[in-house]
């Protein structure tokens, strides 16, 4: 019998998506957009906010809250279904894109909200793909850097204050 979820009203996740059997389907640009608009319908579809994400090549990162007691389970089973559908379509396939269901870990703390942020954040850095996390399109940090917030919040100055010179210096 598989864990239950931790689900908790007004909640932000650590959510994290694996591609099935391991295979690098994210590493072209033409999935990471892919995945970049379903997040951005589903943010139109259900109320939620992404405080940081990060596409890797098999596998993503979200901090994601639902909002106005949303369900994270329905969130995710949709960008993650749409994502499937569509991303089959292109490659005139059919099955499972996903490994198992998606992973969530309820952040409870500041404290473990500024590492999970710092740990999205360099997850290019320590894979060896960029030497800078701002230099790696795909990632909050990026789009933070850029102004660019149609999939995020925009955090808040005093956390920027906190994270931006440990992403910097790592």
């Amino acid at each position: 019998m598989r864990k239950r979820r931790q689900l908790k009203d007004g909640a932000t996740y650590h959510v994290i998506g694996r591609v099935n059997r391991k295979e690098f389907i994210l590493n072209s640009p033409v999935f990471k957009e892919l995945l970049l608009q379903v997040l951005r319908e589903a943010k139109v579809k259900y109320a939620f906010h992404i405080k940081n994400f990060c596409i890797m090549g098999n596998h993503f990162h979200l901090i994601l809250k639902p909002l106005n007691e949303q369900s994270l389970s329905r969130i995710m089973q949709w960008i993650l279904s749409v994502f499937a559908i569509r991303y089959n379509k292109i490659i005139e396939s059919n099955g499972h894109v996903w490994y198992d269901r998606f992973k969530s870990k309820i952040i409870r703390s500041f404290m473990q909200y500024i590492k999970t942020f710092i740990y999205i954040a360099t997850n290019p850095v320590r894979s060896n793909l960029v030497t800078q996390a701002v230099d790696f399109h795909y990632n909050g940090i990026s789009y933070i850097q850029k102004g660019k917030l149609d999939i995020l919040e925009r955090p808040s100055n005093s956390l920027l204050k906190i994270v931006w010179p440990i992403i910097r210096a790592y």
